[in-house]
């Protein structure tokens, strides 16, 4: 598969997400929305469909949509991403910058989209809300924690899944993103994705949003470094080297 290829089907596969992923909770917060107030369990559902659509739509690569999966299999020692894609620096840095890029790209749309709902919203957290993730209770240590945690389940699960009988894809990472964010994502928003936030925080910052506010740069780097940790660890658990020494 050429670099180009692998770009374009991480960069559709994470717009999607994004698009579908910011879009839900703009239903769930925004001024006038049809959708307001559904509820963080309608957020959770909407998040795991969003992945079910970036998945799909990104198959061709392995649907990754997040530098944590990527990296997992950099941190594991794993020879390729998908058959016929090797594990190599040329391609883990086109993934990852699909996966930003398209994390950019989606929020933007899903800002378009609900335009006038973001002119009319005067609460600029709840706006910022839409795009990035903050924690309920700022703790940049536990909250790097919580992410940690989180994403070693989404990692642990995406490695683990292929020594499984049952291979359903796409729409078992989606069941396992909505329980992630049932049971995990209260402390911080289960961003459990460096892409999911960063582009859309950076969106946030550029876009003509009225009355917008800060982007919380802050917090920024805890989204970013707490998945990258638990991506890690998840790795080295369950790397094909450990898998087979424990005949798994």
């Amino acid at each position: 598969m050429s670099l180009g290829a692998i770009f374009l089907s991480e960069f559709i596969g994470t717009a999607l997400l994004i698009l579908l992923g910011v879009g839900v909770v703009a239903t769930n917060l925004l001024t006038d929305s049809k959708g307001k107030n559904g509820g963080w369990l309608m957020i959770n559902f909407g998040w795991g469909l969003a992945v079910f659509v970036g998945v799909y739509a990104a198959y061709k690569t392995g649907g990754h949509l997040n530098p944590a999966v990527t990296l997992a299999f950099v941190f594991g020692g794993y020879e390729e991403f998908v058959p016929g894609v090797a594990v190599n620096f040329a391609n883990t840095a086109v993934y990852i910058l699909a996966q930003f890029a398209g994390a950019f790209v989606g929020a933007a749309a899903a800002w378009l989209a609900y335009k006038d709902h973001y002119d009319a919203h005067e609460n600029q957290a709840e706006v910022l809300g839409t795009f990035s993730t903050g924690p309920a209770i700022r703790n940049p240590l536990l909250n790097v924690t919580t992410e940690a945690i989180a994403t070693f389940v989404l990692i642990a699960w995406v490695l683990f899944n292929g020594k499984t009988p049952a291979q359903i894809g796409p729409l078992a990472v989606a069941l396992v993103i909505v329980g992630i964010g049932a049971s995990l994502g209260g402390p911080t928003g289960y961003a459990i994705n460096p892409a999911r936030d960063l582009g859309p925080r950076i969106a946030h910052a550029v876009l003509p949003i009225k009355g917008k506010g800060g982007s919380d740069w802050g917090y920024a780097w805890v989204p970013v470094v707490g998945p990258i940790l638990g991506a890690l660890v998840a790795a080295l658990i369950f790397s094909p080297h450990m898998l087979n020494a424990l005949s798994i």
